[in-house]
């Protein structure tokens, strides 16, 4: 079985964001799959949506809850693909799922823009086998204060050295860094945004816009972000 799933946790995400992203992902992926969000909160998501309920911990609290996607026991047998709240999909997407079959996929960190030899990962998007990369999630369980890791995406890269494969850079862009300019941002009353209204440069097989950061995608003044985030 393939899996389209989402994370939900706290308040920064809305649920007209899991909404979106499912939309897009049913105007955008032809292949037979099921979209699941995990959340604790189901209020306002689309009744089309799978929702699974998200096992709290006290000691755990937003991206981290990503690590969970690689527990063996979460109650899904086949294929995960995994999308943050913040992405907008603008083109087919079934190349995710056929990629490179089997193998655990991941996007090779946006800071790639300024470093071509940097091979760090960002956690926006991947792909796994269900159970597959386990110790991702059984050695964070263990202790998931983590306090000397910044984020999820720099605990898996610690965790998985081997046994992974980056998406093509092509097919999954930064929208703020690779799609349009990092030098028209600008910070008003505390809130990063571009200097005017722009169009993205959409290369060849790129698919998705990554919103890592500010703006995201409901405060961005580019027209084709609110032509493409609905």
């Amino acid at each position: 079985m393939n899996y389209v799933v989402c994370l939900k946790h706290g308040t920064k995400y809305s649920a007209e964001y899991v909404n979106k992203l499912y939309n897009m992902v049913q105007r955008n992926l032809t292949l037979p799959h099921e979209f699941i969000c995990f959340t604790e909160d189901r209020k306002g998501l689309d009744p089309n949506i799978k929702i699974i309920d998200l096992f709290l911990h006290p000691r755990i609290s937003g991206w981290w809850y990503k690590t969970y996607f690689f527990n063996p026991n979460i109650g899904l047998k086949g294929t995960l693909l995994y999308f943050d709240l913040d992405v907008i999909i603008f083109d087919n997407i079934d190349k995710l799922f056929d990629y490179k079959p089997g193998e655990f996929c991941i996007i090779r960190d946006f800071n790639r823009s300024l470093r071509p030899d940097w091979n760090r990962m960002n956690s926006s998007i991947f792909r796994l086998e269900v159970g597959q990369h386990r110790h991702v999630y059984e050695n964070y369980i263990k202790d998931p204060t983590k306090a000397k890791f910044h984020g999820d995406q720099d605990w898996i890269y610690n965790q998985v050295q081997t046994g992974f494969e980056f998406w093509p850079d092509e097919w999954i862009q930064s929208y703020k860094w690779e799609m349009r300019d990092r030098n028209e941002l600008v910070r008003i009353n505390g809130v990063r945004n571009f200097r005017t209204p722009g169009v993205p440069k959409i290369i060849n097989g790129c698919s998705v816009a990554v919103f890592h950061g500010q703006p995201n995608p409901h405060d961005c003044i580019d027209p084709w972000c609110k032509e493409h985030w609905k």
